[in-house]
Order: C-alpha cells, then structure tokens, then sequence
C-alpha cells in the first residue's frame, strides 16, 4: 500500500508540473502580414471578422480583410487609437488628435460623442470598450502628444464611462495611476482594466448604471491593450503578448519581434486568429480558441 501511495504522489507531481496545453493552433507560428507602417494601434474587428488598426502618425485607419487585402478605410482619421465596434455597426473612435470620443458609421459619417469633461479637454482618450447595452467605457491616461498640449488639463487620469444613450458620462476609475487597455465581458458583467503606471490589471463588477464595484487584482502586469479569450483568458500586450487565466495564472507568452506590442484583435471568419498590432507592423497568429467578444 505504501508503495501504491507514493507511486501515485509522484504520478500527481509530474501531472502538476507538467505545462498546460498551448492556446496557439498546433503547427502555428506569428505571421508579419504588413510593416510599411509607422506606429500601428487599436485593432478591433467587424462582425465579419475584418480587422482595422490605426497607423497614428500617419493619421489614418486601415482595414485587413478576410481575404488578406490592404486598404485604407479613412484618412485623416483624428488621430485615431483605441477602437471599438458597436452592435450597428458603428466604429467607436479614440480620437487623440483634438482628445475626443468618435463614432464612425459604415458610410464614413463621423459624430463626435464626447470633447471634453465639464469643459476641461481630455488628455487623450486611449482605448475603448462597448458594453452590450451600447455603454462606452474609455481610457483617458496623459501622454505627450507631437500634435496634443503638452500639458494636462485637469487633475486625475481616469476610467470613463458614458450612458447608451450618450446623456451621461462620468468617471468610475479615479484610483489608478496611468489607465491604459480596457475590456470587458460579452454579458456585460465584468470589466477589466490595466494600471500603466501601477504595473497591475484589475477585474471589476458592473451596476446597472455602469458604475464599477468589486474591485479584484487579476495579474501584477500592466498592459497597453488587452482581449479575452472564449474561455475567459486575458492576452495583455506590452513587450509582446502574455496570455493569463482567469484566476490570473500566467499561461503563455507569444514574442513579437519589435520594441513594442500595442495592442491587440480576435479576428477573420470565425474569430479564431489574433491579429497584433506592433511598432511599425501588423502580424497575426492562428489560435485554438476564439475570442469572447465578437466585433473584437
């Protein structure tokens, strides 16, 4: 018995060591599709599982197609960032060239939804985030821009939030040092947010006024954008991608070849591969899993 007992200790050992299962598509390797970009960012995609990204110094938003072709979807673009597909089809627009919150229809038509926080410019709306209700949360950290004040323009940099019907907006992440990638649950249950500036990215509960409680630590990692798998594992971007459970366990680290990986799209047909903006390139990299929110 004694001999049954230990051989059955070191059986559950080897089990306990031994590595998960890879997320990435048995034989899969990281793709450069395109680097004739100066700096890209803000991947997100259609229904249809095309993807646009922004080039931002070049001021333009582009689209990758299902088929794999290039092409420019608007130019000038605001200076665009993080991006976000509503339920109508709607591009929801980080727009940091005058700090202001976009919606671009499928015919182009621009709306500016937001411009500014009780009068006061905001410092640079970064990433975005639509709740299936239609509510938005964004990102509004300080970084200094070539065509932005260099100066902030009210103490605080925060996580808002405005109202479906665009009637309300408000902070509700006023505790953070540097806020930058957000996201959040297909249900709109949970929202997630990354502390640039304190290195942390955190897990919350959302009140039916898009208000955020329960604030829960998720990984001692910041990130510049960030996506959810179907099984609830988030890939944060920085110095390339790491990919966590939902309970924060480190899972996997993807390398990109470029001083910075900004960000970051479940895409194409059936939402499968991960597209990645980085530096002056866009890659993409097959995937055993899709991605929990369908327009990203």
């Amino acid at each position: 018995m004694k001999h049954l007992i230990a051989t059955l200790l070191v059986l559950c050992c080897a089990l306990a060591a031994r590595p998960a299962e890879s997320l990435i598509a048995d034989g899969a390797t990281l793709v450069k599709l395109d680097g004739s970009f100066q700096f890209t960012e803000g991947p997100t995609s259609d229904k249809a599982g095309n993807i646009f990204f922004t080039d931002q110094p070049n001021n333009r938003i582009l689209e990758w197609s299902v088929d794999g072709k290039l092409s420019t979807f608007l130019q000038p673009a605001g200076r665009a960032n993080g991006m976000y597909f509503d339920a109508q089809g709607n591009l929801i627009v980080c727009a940091e060239e005058h700090n202001e919150l976009w919606s671009i229809a499928p015919d182009k038509t621009v709306t500016k939804l937001v411009t500014d926080w009780q009068g006061k410019a905001f410092h640079g709306p970064n990433d975005v985030w639509v709740a299936p209700n239609g509510g938005i949360y964004f990102s509004d950290p300080f970084f200094s821009r070539d065509w932005t004040d260099p100066k902030p323009k009210f103490d605080g940099e925060w996580v808002f939030y405005l109202s479906p019907d665009h009637k309300v907006l408000k902070p509700v992440i006023q505790d953070f040092t540097k806020p930058n990638g957000v996201s959040g649950t297909p249900d709109g249950k949970h929202f997630f947010a990354t502390d640039f500036g304190g290195n942390k990215t955190w897990r919350y509960d959302i009140l039916p006024d898009g208000s955020l409680t329960n604030k829960s630590l998720i990984c001692n990692q910041m990130c510049d954008g960030m996506v959810i798998d179907e099984r609830g594992d988030f890939y944060l971007a920085s110095r390339g991608v790491t990919i966590f459970s939902p309970t924060g366990e480190r899972l996997e680290h993807i390398n990109v070849p470029e001083s910075w990986t900004a960000n970051l799209s479940f895409g194409g047909p059936d939402h499968q591969t991960l597209f990645i903006t980085a530096s002056k390139s866009l890659y993409s990299i097959r995937l055993k899993v899709k991605g929990a929110n369908p327009s990203k």
